[in-house]
C-alpha cells in the first residue's frame, strides 16, 4: 500500500502568511490522519525575493502554531535537497527531457515583441496568449542560437482545442478550456524553473500523493496535468482550497486584514487558539464543536468535510476563541504564557536601556513603555495634525513610508531610517517633517523614546499595523489615491 505523502512548498519572499500556515494545517492533517508524511519545500527560485532571513521565519512560525514537518531543507531527508534553488541541475535534465520529446521548445522572443503581442491581443479582446512564434523553428537555427548564446525560454506545447477534465478531490470533475492555456515557460532566461516545471518534477521526484493547495491554483491545473502525461508520470491526487477571505468575502490580503503569523505572535495570540481557528476555515468537526486540539483535529479528520464557501477570517471571530483557551489555562500557565510573550529578559534588555535614562522611579516605567506591551495604540487624530502638510499630505506620507517599509527584508534601524529618509527626500521633506507622525502611530503619543529605536525593537509586524491603523484613522487611502501613489512610489529610490 503506497505510503500518503503531502507536502508545503512556501516561497521565502516575505512574512510567513497566514495562508500558508492555513494550507499546511490541511496537509499536515491528511498526512497524518491517513499514517503518511509530512514534508516541507522551499520555492526559492525567485532569486531577487527571496531570502534566508524569510525562509527562518517559515520555519519559526510554522514550528510556533506547533506544525512539524518528517523531512525539509532544516531537517533533512531522503528527498534532498528540498530547496529548489539546490535543484537547477534536475530542471534542466527534465527540461531538456520535455523538449527533445518535442513537448516543449526553446522561445527567442524579446521581451519588447511579447508585450507588443499582449497589448494586440488585449485591443481585439482576445485572450493574452503566445502566439507560437519559435514553436516551428528549423533545429539547425534553434542550436545556432543556442551556441551563440542568445537568451532564451523554454515553454511548453499545449493544446488550443478542447477541454481538460480536472479530478479535484472536493469539486469532482472540473473541465476547463484549453484555449485558456498560455505556453506555459518551463525554464526562465537565467536557466531556473518557474513554478510549473518545479513542482512536477519535485512532486513527482519527492514521492508526493496528494496536493492540497489553494484554489487560485486551479485554473491552472491543465497545464500541471499535461506535464505529467508528457513524462508519463502519474500524478497525485489534486485538491484545491477555499481561498481565505477578509470579511467584504475579498481574497485575504494584508491592505484589509493582518497576514503575517509573526504578528499573530506579537500580539499575545496562544498558537494552539489560532491553529484551532485555522482548522475551522473552511472544516467542522463531526459534533460541530468549535474548540478542539491538533490531535483531535487529526483524529476526526474527513477531507470531505471542507466546505467550498470561502473561509472568513474574522480577527474578533479569532480573539474570541483565543479567550476560550486563554481561560482554560491555569494562573501558572497564563503567568508563565505572559512571561515568554513579552515580560522575559530578552524583551526587557531591549526596552532598559531607552526607558532608563528617561524615568526617576520605577513606578514611571509603565507609563512611558506601556506601548511595548501593547498590539495596537489609539492615538489622538490631533497628534496628526501638522504645521506644514496638509491632512492629504499627511495620509500619503505615511502610507509611503508604509509601503517602503512593507519590501523592506531586513529590519534593522538603518535600513528602517533608511526607508524614511528616501521617501521625505522624494517628497522635497525632512526627516523631522515625518518624525513626529512616527511616534503618534507608533507609540500613540507625541513624544517618548527614540521611535526609530522602538520600531526596531517592536519588529515589523507590530510597526506596520500601528501605521495602518493611523492611516485609517485619518480616513484611509481611496482608490484613486492608492494608484495615484504607487507611481509616486515606483520612483523612489
Amino acid at each position: 500500500m503506497t505510503t500518503v505523502r503531502t507536502r508545503i512548498a512556501p516561497s521565502p519572499t516575505g512574512d510567513p502568511h497566514v495562508g500558508t500556515a492555513y494550507i499546511a494545517l490541511f496537509n499536515l492533517c491528511f498526512a497524518r490522519q491517513h499514517g503518511g508524511e509530512f514534508i516541507l519545500r522551499i520555492e526559492d527560485t525567485d532569486q531577487v525575493r527571496s531570502t534566508r532571513e524569510s525562509e527562518q521565519q517559515i520555519y519559526d512560525a510554522l514550528r510556533w502554531l506547533g506544525i512539524e514537518w518528517s523531512e525539509g531543507p532544516d531537517v533533512g531527508g531522503p528527498h534532498g535537497p528540498y530547496r529548489q534553488s539546490e535543484r537547477g541541475h534536475i530542471y534542466q535534465k527534465y527540461s531538456a527531457e520535455l523538449v527533445d520529446k518535442g513537448h516543449a521548445f526553446h522561445c527567442f522572443c524579446s521581451a519588447e515583441r511579447l508585450d507588443k503581442l499582449r497589448a494586440e491581443q488585449m485591443e481585439a479582446k482576445q485572450t493574452p496568449r503566445y502566439d507560437g512564434h519559435c514553436m516551428h523553428l528549423p533545429t539547425a537555427e534553434v542550436q545556432q542560437r543556442l551556441a551563440a548564446g542568445e537568451p532564451n525560454v523554454v515553454r511548453m506545447k499545449v493544446p488550443t482545442e478542447g477541454v481538460c477534465v480536472v479530478p479535484d478531490m472536493l469539486r469532482g470533475e472540473v473541465e476547463i478550456p484549453w484555449d485558456r492555456m498560455d505556453m506555459q515557460v518551463l525554464m526562465k532566461t537565467d536557466g531556473l524553473p518557474t513554478y510549473f516545471l518545479a513542482n512536477v518534477v519535485d512532486d513527482h521526484l519527492m514521492g508526493i500523493t496528494h496536493v492540497l493547495r489553494g484554489e487560485e491554483w486551479l485554473p491552472s491545473a491543465p497545464k500541471l496535468i499535461l506535464l505529467y502525461e508528457y513524462f508519463g508520470w502519474d500524478k497525485p491526487q489534486l485538491c484545491y482550497m477555499p481561498l481565505l477571505r477578509n470579511p467584504d468575502k475579498s481574497k485575504l490580503s494584508k491592505r484589509k486584514n493582518p497576514t503575517s503569523i509573526t504578528f499573530y505572535e506579537r500580539m499575545g495570540f496562544l498558537p494552539q487558539a489560532m491553529l484551532n481557528y485555522l482548522g475551522r476555515m473552511g472544516w467542522s468537526m463531526p459534533d460541530e464543536r468549535e474548540k478542539f486540539s491538533l490531535d483531535e483535529m487529526v483524529e476526526h479528520f474527513d477531507i470531505n468535510r471542507v466546505s467550498l464557501g470561502g473561509p472568513i477570517f474574522d480577527l474578533e471571530k479569532l480573539s474570541w476563541l483565543n479567550g476560550q483557551w486563554m481561560r482554560e489555562l491555569s494562573v501558572e500557565e497564563f503567568a508563565a504564557g505572559a512571561q515568554k510573550w513579552a515580560f522575559n529578559s530578552d524583551y526587557l534588555m531591549q526596552i532598559a536601556p531607552h526607558v532608563q535614562g528617561r524615568v526617576e522611579t520605577f513606578s514611571q516605567i509603565a507609563p512611558l513603555a506601556s506601548f511595548f506591551f501593547a498590539g495596537g495604540v489609539a492615538p489622538n487624530a490631533a497628534l496628526f495634525e501638522h504645521k506644514k502638510l496638509s491632512a492629504e499630505q499627511v495620509r500619503q506620507l505615511m502610507q509611503l513610508i508604509l509601503w517602503k517599509l512593507e519590501a523592506l527584508c531586513q529590519w534593522e534601524k538603518d535600513q528602517i531610517t533608511g526607508c524614511i529618509q528616501a521617501v521625505v527626500e522624494h517628497l522635497e521633506l525632512k526627516l523631522r517633517d515625518a518624525m513626529p507622525l512616527m511616534f503618534a502611530a507608533i507609540t500613540g503619543h507625541a513624544s517618548s523614546v527614540s521611535v526609530l529605536d522602538a520600531m526596531e525593537i517592536l519588529g515589523p509586524d507590530l510597526t506596520r499595523f500601528r501605521l495602518r491603523q493611523a492611516i485609517e484613522l485619518l480616513g484611509g487611502v481611496s482608490k484613486k489615491e492608492n494608484k495615484e501613489w504607487e507611481k509616486l512610489l515606483a520612483a523612489i529610490a
